[in-house]
């Protein structure tokens, strides 16, 4: 099988390199992991004490954020490393303020170019975020004399530990990770049924995240005046689905207002034009102050999202209408927000724990979800929304503090 695993890596190597000619989010992801071993030598000594922390994406990196940040606290003398699988995590994170002396791709999962990558510092401690197991890469390091974690684990049904031919991967994991940290019972029981007994539940670091937000400053420029007396929705990360649903409701209510900020920027362009009265969040600052009248503000700039949440009344996340994955609902529900949402959500567990809560409801289409945002909002509602509200924000407040059960075991 290891030989198998190797060839697929080959493959997918080849793969992507094809892809990047004609894909530039592919492209951005194989050129910048040409330039990994560069940046790992240019800040480490190969006897440089590093911390690593490994993210799949943008969601994981805010999932294995609040455990990085505490390990920095208790050792500030180590340097820290994050690598990203997809530039989607990688172009996000790196342009802004960080904690990493090192941050890049991590490489391609090639027995000698992850050795060659590995030498260049001393891991002490290796953590990946959910799910992403990189098999050469945990073997090199374990090898190395690394502790190894798996932070907020999730096990589900589908994975190739419960296949016929899943045993030895199985096998990887029992040598070479020291500690499962699972968010869930159930994602527990099913390590358990393969033979992953180094496991325990501390649930989703994610809530430990989004209680910080409540904590800044959370002030965004000219929202408040955009606003004025009105009622908010905020569809977070949007889709097509959730611009339909944000189209369906303005045509039927004029009264409440309409902050979209959409998964791509690309789309700010179509949302023109459903919606050509619309404001621009970057043509604010030149605008006179009587024309914030319009209903709708879409958001052309990233990094606002989670602060704007703030501002809402009730939000709309994206994509759970469609197979690309349920967007971060828990960035409005801390701040007390009711979150709609589509219910294609298998690998989001927080979804249905927000439902039971009444904190949330989930629709299989644009459609109904329209008429429940619709009555919602309706001012004759407004117990259902209030006790909604406060539903959503009592989900988080609930929630353990996983952050300090997880560093408790590892420093034990």
């Amino acid at each position: 099988m290891a030989f198998l695993y190797n060839i697929f890596i080959s493959l997918l190597t080849f793969g992507m390199k094809v892809f990047a000619l004609i894909h530039d989010k592919t492209k951005k992801g194989v050129e910048g992991r040409s330039q990994s071993l560069d940046k790992v030598k240019s800040a480490f000594s190969k006897t440089d004490k590093v911390i690593w922390m490994h993210a799949a994406s943008l969601g994981e990196y805010e999932q294995g954020l609040p455990v990085l940040e505490m390990l920095k606290e208790k050792f500030p003398q180590y340097k820290i490393l994050v690598t990203f699988f997809s530039p989607s995590g990688y172009e996000n994170v790196v342009k802004k303020k960080h904690i990493a002396d090192v941050m890049c791709y991590l490489p391609f999962d090639k027995k000698r170019t992850i050795k060659e990558f590995i030498d260049q510092f001393n891991t002490e401690l290796f953590f990946t975020v959910k799910y992403d197991y990189w098999y050469n890469l945990l073997a090199e390091l374990k090898n190395k004399g690394t502790k190894i974690y798996v932070i907020s684990a999730l096990f589900y049904e589908r994975q190739s530990f419960f296949t016929s031919y899943g045993k030895w991967f199985v096998k990887q994991l029992q040598k070479n990770v020291d500690w499962f940290f699972h968010q869930t019972q159930f994602s527990l029981a099913l390590a358990k049924s393969v033979g992953l007994i180094k496991s325990s539940v501390t649930g989703d670091t994610r809530f430990d995240r989004v209680k910080q937000l409540r904590e800044r400053d959370n002030h965004v420029d000219f929202i408040a005046e955009f606003l004025g007396e009105n009622k908010a929705i905020v569809f977070g990360s949007s889709w097509q689905a959730e611009e339909k649903i944000a189209e369906v409701v303005s045509r039927k209510n004029n009264t409440v207002k309409f902050i979209i900020a959409p998964h791509d920027l690309k789309r700010v362009e179509h949302l023109k034009n459903i919606f050509p009265d619309a404001l621009l969040y970057s043509e604010l600052q030149n605008t006179q102050s009587s024309t914030f009248n319009s209903q709708i503000l879409i958001i052309d700039s990233i990094g606002l999202l989670s602060k704007l949440y703030s501002y809402a009344d009730a939000a709309v996340v994206g994509g759970g209408f469609h197979d690309a994955g349920l967007h971060n609902i828990l960035e409005a529900a801390t701040f007390g927000v009711p979150v709609i949402f589509g219910n294609h959500y298998k690998k989001n567990p927080e979804a249905d724990d927000l439902i039971s809560a009444n904190g949330g409801k989930s629709f299989p289409d644009e459609y109904t979800a329209s008429e429940f945002v619709l009555f919602l909002i309706n001012e004759e509602n407004r117990e259902e929304l209030e006790e909604m509200s406060q539903n959503a924000g009592k989900f988080v407040d609930d929630k353990p503090n996983s952050t300090k059960m997880i560093l408790q075991k590892i420093l034990a």
